[in-house]
């Protein structure tokens, strides 16, 4: 077996792009196993609508970060960081190479920088913060201010989300953001003695909707809202961010009777659109430069030519 400790691959892309193919194949020809980096695909049961790799995909390559959790139990960064460092080490032990595919960049930033620091939340503070998020955003937004005189920096205030953990992280440490983000942008870069091999897959913007509207078409009639009716009985509404991903949300408010399935085609076309409209964005500014790979329906990428740009 060769050793392939020292590095990581990395195959990013906007979706629909045609990633899972490429993986696949590239996979099998270097000896490789694959760590899903797909924040719906984490997600059991959650199949036709993330676009999670077939079992017949599996069998030919061994996938991790597929299926962690059952769709009413939220699945978090932390999870994912403590999760895919585990991975790492296995899959470097064995000999093997590993390539990290997918498309959420907070997730794939998590092997780039730092994205969660130490602070513990015990189970009270966070039953507290979610009562106090269940009476809206500005209830969490009176309490954060009372504990961060100073200001608090560059948060999100739209995002409820993003509120409620920079709660959480205030009354569990007893600390400011501002002393907290100070704290964390001194940690250490993640897998620093590791060499990142990156690419990233784009499309041309009109070749890429219609990828979008065909794709969209073809999981509706392998059953995606037969899928997401299941998922509707196993919990999803309960878990905000699995029942707002792009497609189930769409899909949800049409079994719910709130608009026709027309609108759900629609509506669905242009969430995915501009979901990789902001991917791209992501990647242009997080991932190395000259890391993008447009691909062509008319010329097929050549693994062997495959030209991994290295982060530094």
């Amino acid at each position: 077996m060769s050793d392939s400790s020292g590095e990581l691959f990395f195959l990013a892309g906007v979706t629909a792009s045609g990633k899972t193919e490429l993986a696949i194949t590239w996979a099998q020809e270097n000896d490789a196993e694959i760590l899903s980096c797909d924040s719906v695909a984490f997600y059991k049961g959650m199949d036709i609508g993330s676009s999670k790799p077939s079992l017949d995909d599996q069998q030919k390559v061994c996938h991790y970060g597929l299926d962690l959790s059952p769709v009413n139990e939220c699945f978090d960064i932390s999870r994912f960081v403590e999760y895919a460092r585990d991975v790492v080490s296995q899959v470097h032990a064995s000999g093997k190479k590993l390539l990290v595919v997918g498309g959420s960049g907070f997730y794939l930033h998590s092997f780039f920088e730092p994205v969660i620091d130490d602070v513990s939340v015990k189970p009270g503070i966070r039953m507290e913060v979610e009562a106090l998020r269940l009476q809206g955003i500005d209830q969490m937004m009176d309490r954060l201010r009372l504990l961060n005189p100073d200001g608090l920096g560059n948060l999100d205030l739209f995002n409820p989300m993003r509120v409620a953990k920079a709660l959480e992280r205030c009354m569990s440490s007893g600390k400011s953001l501002l002393e907290l983000n100070r704290e964390f942008s001194s940690l250490p870069k993640p897998y620093a003695e590791v060499r990142k091999r990156v690419l990233w897959l784009d499309r041309e913007k009109d070749i890429m909707e219609d990828r979008i509207m065909r794709r969209t078409l073809q999981m509706i009639e392998m059953g995606f809202l037969e899928e997401v009716n299941s998922l509707i009985q196993g919990g999803i509404e309960g878990n905000p961010t699995a029942r707002k991903a792009v497609g189930y949300r769409e899909v949800i408010a049409h079994l719910k009777g709130e608009i026709n399935k027309d609108e759900m085609i629609k509506q669905i076309n242009l969430s995915t659109t501009r979901l990789a409209a902001k991917q791209r964005k992501w990647f242009r500014n997080h991932l190395p430069e000259g890391s993008r790979l447009l691909l062509s329906d008319e010329k097929p990428v050549s693994i062997v030519r495959m030209n991994w740009i290295s982060d530094s």
